[in-house]
C-alpha cells in the first residue's frame, strides 16, 4: 500500500478514537503485554480499545507512542501481510518512536498471526480484536504459540446495561419500590432487545438490530465463506432460533432445512452451523450426559444476543430468558470451541445448565405459578442430585422469589434480573 495513504488513515483513526465517549467495561487489559479480544461484531471490542487508548492519553502518553488501525476501513481492502512492516515504517517516519500496537478487526488480513507473533517476540505491547470464532482460545493459542492471552467480549451484561442508563444497582437501592420497578422495567427491555452497546440508549432498537444481523449474515457468514445458497442459510438461522433451549441433532436440522429449503447434504448443514458459530452468531452447549460423539452432534445452540434472537421470535419470553442465562454463564466461565465448563444435562429428564466445577445446577422457567411446571423443574433438580453432587441448585424466573426445600436441601428461586446482577464465580 502507498505510505501516504497509510499515514492519512492513521491520523484519521486517531481522531476517531479521541472523539468517542466510551462507557468503561469490566475487562482488565493492563496486566499482560499481548492480548486478543474476540467476540461478535458490534459487541464493543473497538470501544474497549478506544477506552484503553484514552486511558493512556489521559496519564501522559501521546500518539507518538500509540499506533491504532481499524482494518474494517474500506481503504485497507488491499492491505496484505507485506504491508504490516510498511505500517511500522509509517509510524517511525511520522514520530520516530516505537509504538504500542492497537489493531482492530485484524482477522480481515490473511496471515496476520505471523506478524502478531513477530511483534510479541520483539517485545511490543499488542492489543488485537477479531470477530471470527477461529480466533478463540483453542486455535489461537496454537496459531500464536501461547504468546497472547485471549479475552472474550460479549454484549453488555445486565449490570453494564444499567450502568449505561445511570441506574444504581446496590442492594439498598433495590430495596425501594421505585428502585426495583425501574430495574425490572429495564430488565424487560434488556430481555427483548439485548445488550449490544450501540443499541442500549436507542429509542427504536429493532432497525439497528436488524442491520447488525444483516451485517453478520451477509458479511461474516455469506461473503466470508462464499456461500451461494443464501436461502439455505436464512432458513437455518430461523430454524435455529425456533429451536433455542432444545437439544437438536445435525440430522434433525438437516431434515428441517431439506423440508423447506430444498435438499441439502448433512455435510453442508454441518458446515452452515459451523459458519454461524465462527461468526459468533450461535454458541454451542453440549450435553453432560452424552458420549463424545453425541456431545458433538446433539447440542443446544444459543444466540449471542437476545435482541438478535428476538428478531425471529414473538411471544417467546421463556426462550429469551434462558438465552440470557446462557450468555451470562458463558461470560463468567468462558466459551471456547470445546466449552468443557458449562453444560446442559439430558437423559430422560433435562436440567438447563450444569457447571461441574462448581457443582451448580440451574433451571430457567418464566414462572412457577403453574403447579405442573413447578413439579417438573423441581423433579429434574432432584434427579440430577441423585446422580451428581450439587452444592447449589437454582430456578431462575422472570420476577418470582422463593425457597423450595426437598430431601436434598434448598432450591433457590430467584428473579433472573437479580441473579444477573449478583451472580459471579
Amino acid at each position: 500500500m502507498d505510505k501516504q495513504i497509510l499515514k492519512q488513515i492513521l491520523r484519521d483513526n486517531q481522531q476517531e478514537v479521541e472523539r468517542y465517549e466510551v462507557e468503561p467495561r469490566h475487562l482488565r487489559l493492563d496486566d499482560f503485554p499481548c492480548r486478543v479480544l474476540v467476540g461478535v461484531r458490534r459487541a464493543g471490542k473497538s470501544y474497549m480499545l478506544y477506552h484503553r487508548i484514552q486511558q493512556l492519553l489521559s496519564v501522559g502518553h501521546r500518539w507518538d507512542e500509540i499506533l491504532y488501525l481499524n482494518f474494517e476501513d474500506e481503504r485497507l481492502e488491499n492491505f496484505g501481510t507485506e504491508d504490516f512492516n510498511r505500517l511500522l515504517e509509517c509510524h517511525q517516519e511520522m514520530y520516530g518512536k516505537r509504538p504500542m500496537l492497537f489493531l482492530d478487526e485484524i482477522q480481515n488480513v490473511d496471515g496476520w498471526h505471523k506478524f502478531a507473533r513477530r511483534m510479541s517476540d520483539s517485545k511490543y505491547n499488542v492489543l488485537i480484536t477479531g470477530s471470527n470464532a477461529k480466533m478463540l482460545s483453542g486455535e489461537i493459542n496454537t496459531t500464536l504459540g501461547g504468546r497472547f492471552i485471549i479475552a472474550e467480549v460479549y454484549p453488555y451484561s445486565f449490570r453494564e446495561f444499567l450502568a449505561v442508563h445511570r441506574i444504581a444497582t446496590d442492594e439498598l437501592s433495590l430495596l425501594t419500590t421505585e428502585g426495583r420497578a425501574v430495574v425490572v422495567r429495564l430488565f424487560d427491555e434488556y430481555l427483548n432487545y439485548g445488550g449490544l452497546p450501540e443499541a442500549a440508549l436507542l429509542p427504536a432498537k429493532r432497525n439497528y438490530l436488524s442491520s447488525v444481523y444483516q451485517k453478520i449474515y451477509m458479511g461474516d457468514i455469506i461473503a466470508r465463506n462464499k456461500i451461494t445458497n443464501v436461502a439455505g442459510i436464512r432458513v437455518l438461522v430461523r430454524k435455529m432460533a425456533e429451536s433455542v433451549c432444545r437439544p437438536i441433532s445435525y440430522n434433525r436440522i438437516n431434515n428441517l432445512l431439506s423440508s423447506v429449503g430444498g435438499k441439502l447434504s448433512l455435510v453442508t448443514t454441518i458446515k452452515y452451523i459451523e459458519y454461524c458459530e465462527e461468526a459468533w452468531l450461535l454458541l454451542r452447549l453440549r450435553n453432560y450426559a452424552s458420549v463424545l460423539a453425541d456431545k458433538e452432534s446433539n447440542c443446544k445452540y444459543y444466540f449471542i444476543d437476545t435482541g438478535v434472537l428476538s428478531l425471529f421470535l414473538i411471544g417467546k419470553e421463556t426462550m429469551l430468558l434462558e438465552n440470557l442465562v446462557a450468555l451470562h454463564l458463558f461470560r463468567i466461565y468462558g466459551h471456547d470451541m470445546e466449552n468443557e465448563r458449562v453444560f446442559f444435562y439430558h437423559d430422560g429428564y433435562e436440567v438447563d445448565f450444569y457447571i461441574p466445577e462448581d457443582e451448580l445446577a440451574i433451571q430457567v422457567s418464566y414462572s412457577l405459578r403453574d403447579e405442573e411446571t413447578r413439579k417438573r423443574e423441581v423433579d429434574a433438580l432432584e434427579k440430577l442430585h441423585k446422580r451428581f453432587s450439587c452444592k447449589r441448585r437454582m430456578i431462575l424466573t422472570y420476577d418470582e422469589e422463593d425457597t423450595i426445600t426437598d430431601q436434598y436441601g434448598d432450591i433457590e428461586v430467584q428473579p433472573a434480573w437479580k441473579w444477573l446482577l449478583f451472580f459471579s464465580k
